[in-house]
């Protein structure tokens, strides 16, 4: 009994070891960033190191994510966009697009995060000063200056913030002049269950659905204005959420 309790700790004191001199090795590289500057060009180091530290995440937190409807995702470059309920939402699709060099615009403070902010800093997720209206757009001019050359897509929230309450909180139509700008299409994703993690952990798994519910042309998105996009968007992600009588709030989306 005695060598087992023996071999427990020192396989548990051999994992703590390890996670640590990771978690010291993300900071050192860390420290070769500028968080202030915005990045015209993915680094397949720091992405590897992005794609590394998001399945640590996913192994830590105990998470199942269950994808559908992933092979309807374009070749090529895109826009993406969703339901944001979680700070979990990012992590978990970065992992499930983990092959589509996915860049996030995110909130100034994100990149303050120590070891977190440098590596998606890198990676060439863009900060939006939500307060500031002239320089949300020059954000997003810069996220669809970097589809168009490439480099990554881009991934943002209309809902600008997370819902405490997981409704679906009005749209910030501007961020579909995006795909508009870059000519490319939308690809809309349904994230449930991400709001259950820091219930569930440590003790309890959390199972995670990862739904492309929507595939907008880039053509539709060019001939149509940004108010028409954000109702088709939402009544996707509506009829996703089940939520409360879908079927009218998408007929009233849908005619708005």
């Amino acid at each position: 009994m005695m060598i087992i309790i023996k071999v427990v700790a020192i396989c548990l004191l051999a994992a703590v070891s390890a996670a640590g001199l990771y978690v010291l090795f993300l900071i050192l590289n860390g420290l070769f960033v500028d968080i202030t500057r915005e990045y015209e060009t993915d680094s397949p180091y720091f992405r590897a190191l992005l794609n590394s530290g998001v399945w640590c995440a996913k192994l830590f937190a105990r998470l199942k994510i269950n994808d559908e409807g992933f092979e309807n995702i374009p070749h090529g470059r895109f826009l993406l966009v969703g339901n944001h309920r979680s700070k979990f939402d990012p992590i978990v699709t970065w992992y499930a697009l983990r092959h589509n060099q996915l860049a996030f615009i995110s909130k100034p403070e994100n990149f303050k995060i120590p070891f977190y902010g440098p590596i998606i800093r890198r990676c060439c997720c863009l900060s939006i000063d939500r307060e500031n209206a002239r320089s949300s757009l020059k954000t997003l001019y810069k996220a669809a200056e970097l589809i168009k050359s490439g480099e990554v897509s881009v991934g943002v929230y209309p809902e600008g913030t997370r819902s405490q309450s997981c409704e679906l909180l009005p749209f910030h139509n501007g961020v579909f002049k995006i795909a508009k700008n870059a000519n490319v299409p939308i690809v809309v994703v349904c994230t449930q269950g991400t709001e259950k993690v820091h219930i569930n952990f440590p003790l309890k798994p959390t199972s995670i659905s990862v739904k492309v519910t929507d595939v907008i042309p880039a053509d539709y998105v060019k001939t149509h204005r940004t108010e028409e996009i954000g109702a088709r968007v939402r009544a996707s992600l509506l009829e996703c959420m089940n939520a409360d009588g879908p079927e009218e709030r998408i007929k009233e989306h849908l005619s708005a």
